[in-house]
């Protein structure tokens, strides 16, 4: 009996590979493209939160120091708004902003020395388009959040909610 042994297959060599084709280079430039539209604006709205809490510090801690002149003085005074680094208000012990890079720190006063108002004004960077205030009685508002102009009664940090 003979075997029946299959008769072998004659080798070819591999062909080289010559890279991807057109049509699945373009694929894969399309989702990068799609990933990249959806995760820019996110990333820039990260960025532009991180820069917020700088003004919410400093206006907090400035009308700490700014209550702590008044039970001195009886006033706020001309010496409470006294600037150290341009614009940015300085009543006693208040921490020396010169080394803040995103926000402009003013501070007006009223009613004869027995009101004020201290404002962060967004100067660099994402914070550019952001306007916080504070008074005498702790009241919060933002008057610019985004480059647009809001009326709100709080530091708006995400969206148009309190």
């Amino acid at each position: 009996d003979p075997v029946l042994r299959p008769r072998p297959r004659a080798r070819r060599s591999p062909r080289p590979s010559r890279g991807f084709p057109l049509v699945e280079l373009m694929i894969v430039v399309a989702i990068i493209g799609i990933l990249a539209s959806v995760a820019l604006p996110s990333y820039n709205d990260y960025m532009r939160r991180s820069t917020l809490p700088e003004a919410f510090t400093f206006l907090s801690n400035d009308r700490v120091a700014m209550e702590q002149y008044y039970q001195d003085n009886r006033n706020y005074g001309s010496g409470a708004c006294a600037s150290k680094t341009g614009a940015v208000p300085s009543a006693g012990n208040l921490p020396d902003k010169g080394s803040s890079l995103k926000f402009s720190f003013s501070c007006t006063l009223g009613d004869n020395g027995q009101s004020y108002v201290l404002r962060a004004t967004g100067s660099a960077g994402h914070a550019v388009g952001h306007v916080y205030e504070t008074d005498q009685a702790g009241s919060q508002r933002t008057t610019l959040f985004k480059g647009g102009s809001v009326t709100m009664a709080c530091w708006l940090k995400r969206g148009s909610e309190c």
